[in-house]
């Protein structure tokens, strides 16, 4: 198999695999909602479960349902009150938070684009059109409670909390005060350079009777606005919900896919997030997250669009008699797919979110090609100069495959004038043809397939690559040099594409075509063309490593024929 036809193969494999995933997003794309004659009430959240009547067991059924929303006006789905909302901000994070809910969540680190002077993006949304939140409460067997819509309220007078300098903790309290002596403190906590939250509630009951309660965490976003294109990565990144759980092991759902029904199941050490490019929120269990939790999924489109909703709601009750407290605590994460600070939480599955495939052999193989692209970039200080390192390295681990493969191409073009000596001499009869350059194959002790276990090892590696330098947050924006500012937006003035095109046609005129019909012959001689306008439209990061892979190739392949097809074998 020679180089021209490698290149053919990636080129079929990759438009086939962009194809079949736009195909399948479309496939799954939910109908549009039928208009309704009635007027219904908008909602803003999708309800926790109804608590348990007096004379039910004290435990949480293995897969509560998901009721209808209560309703609210307008102007609450708009903003939260404003006698309960306060604006927390630390270097990384400006935050909305209502004491049940975190409505507003700006990444102070991320611009929306590299535009001098751009906001920054906004994760979570209190507009009713991007509608997005993180949202907890609990739920009492009997006794009243407080939810993520109502009941918490500062415990200070303050508005806004803002980290100073030299502070590297953050403590936002809220308060809810029961009718029985029972309260529960809430304290958002917010640490410098970080964007895990801890929540946690002190349950406090100096009461006459023990009170029991289910805490609950949930996410809830309106359809998001995804640019889609076969050529947009933000096109093939996940967006949707994932979720874990010792027994389930990693899951996940496009939200496109949301109308394939509920999902109810009860697991331990549970976390569920909602995902999309480059970002993600999630509710992560803190030390004791072991215990079990009910994980539901469901649509709520009592408002007209759809809101999509994960939730994980404890299935044993938190319990505190008179004169006792409780404590229960979780940690939000809203941010980028920072994959250093994922793996700080020590989570188990969480680094999946940065989704390098959802087959799990491929998404550990994108993991161990990220960690050596890191550590490249700590020694080069470039994201560009790093994945040209990562070729190298890559080239050299795959150099004796590739040396096999290019050293069968060169034998066939040091035989290619034999070749076609016996195509002439047996015109159109391909059979006689065909035993004949068989019997110079086995005569010669040429492999024609000798090229193909190289290639077929090395897709595996190519598409993980594509997959990683789609995925990672840590290149968004991230200049190369000269004319790249952005690798993972296109090359503004096509020169990599072209430079691509150039190794790809080099590559071709040292490639023997030994029994190609004209016909394909003139295929192949497009494919350059083909090929590099293709990657006019992807981002400069890929581009980039396509062209230092083709470079790498060209001067392995140039090395080679010099090596083994420097003289011409004897005319038959």
């Amino acid at each position: 198999m020679n180089q021209t036809r490698t290149f053919l193969i990636l080129a079929w494999l990759m438009v086939a695999v962009l194809l079949w995933m736009e195909w399948n997003k479309e496939q799954a794309a939910p109908p549009p909602a039928a208009p309704t004659t009635t007027a219904a009430a908008p909602t803003d959240t999708a309800a926790v479960p109804a608590a348990p009547t007096a004379t039910a067991p004290a435990t949480v059924p293995d897969a509560p349902a998901v009721p209808q929303a209560p309703g609210a006006s307008a102007e609450t789905r708009a903003a939260p009150a404003a006698s309960s909302a306060v604006e927390v901000e630390t270097d990384v994070l400006r935050l909305m938070v209502d004491g049940g809910s975190v409505v507003r969540a700006e990444l102070l680190g991320y611009p929306r684009s590299r535009e001098p002077g751009s906001p920054p993006v906004v994760l979570f949304d209190n507009d009713p059109a991007r509608y997005y939140a993180a949202q907890s409460g609990w739920v009492s067997t009997g006794g009243a409670a407080p939810n993520h819509q109502q009941g918490f309220v500062p415990a200070t007078g303050e508005r806004r909390f803002a980290l100073a300098p030299g502070q590297d903790e953050l403590v936002v309290p809220f308060v809810w005060q029961g009718p029985d002596g029972v309260t529960i403190r809430r304290s958002y906590v917010l640490t410098r350079g970080h964007y895990a939250v801890t929540v946690r509630d002190e349950v406090v009951n100096a009461g006459d009777a023990a009170w029991q309660g289910f805490p609950y965490r949930q996410l809830l976003r309106g359809t998001p606005d995804v640019k889609r294109g076969m050529t947009n990565p933000e096109s093939f990144s996940l967006t949707g919900a994932t979720w874990f759980g010792d027994g389930q092991g990693y899951l996940r759902r496009w939200f496109t896919d949301y109308e394939d029904g509920p999902v109810n199941a009860t697991d331990s050490n549970t976390w569920i997030a909602f995902v999309q490019h480059h970002f993600f929120s999630a509710w992560l269990p803190d030390a004791d997250g072991a215990a079990r939790n009910a994980i539901a999924l469901d649509t709520d489109t009592s408002s007209g669009a759809p809101r999509y909703l994960i939730r994980e709601m404890a299935a044993a009750p938190v319990v505190v008699a008179p004169g006792q407290q409780a404590t229960s605590s979780a940690r939000l994460w809203v941010g980028p797919k920072l994959v250093e600070q994922i793996q700080a939480q020590q989570v188990p599955g969480l680094e999946r979110v940065v989704d390098y495939s959802r087959f799990s052999a491929m998404a550990w193989l994108g993991e161990g090609l990220f960690w050596v692209l890191e550590k490249l970039h700590r020694l080069f200080g470039n994201w560009g100069w790093a994945i040209v390192g990562l070729v190298v390295l890559v080239k050299i681990l795959l150099f004796p495959l590739a040396t096999a493969q290019y050293k069968s191409m060169a034998k066939m073009r040091k035989f290619q004038p034999r070749m076609q000596q016996l195509k002439e001499r047996y015109g159109d009869d391909k059979q006689k043809f065909q035993v004949a350059m068989m019997e110079l194959y086995k005569k010669e002790k040429i492999n024609p397939a000798g090229g193909c276990l190289p290639v077929l090892l090395q897709m595996p590696i190519f598409f993980a690559l594509y997959w990683v330098l789609l995925e990672s947050v840590e290149l968004r924006h991230a200049p190369w040099m000269g004319w790249i500012q952005d690798l993972t937006a296109r090359d503004p003035w096509f020169i990599l594409p072209v430079l691509n095109i150039a190794v790809m046609w080099a590559t071709q005129k040292l490639s023997p075509m030994t029994g190609m019909d004209p016909m394909q012959q003139r295929i192949m001689q497009m494919m350059p063309v083909v090929f590099g306008v293709m990657m006019v439209f992807f981002p400069a990061g890929l581009v980039l490593y396509w062209v230092t892979n083709g470079g790498l190739g060209l001067l392995q392949q140039w090395y080679m024929l010099k090596k083994y097809a420097d003289a011409p074998p004897a005319k038959a």
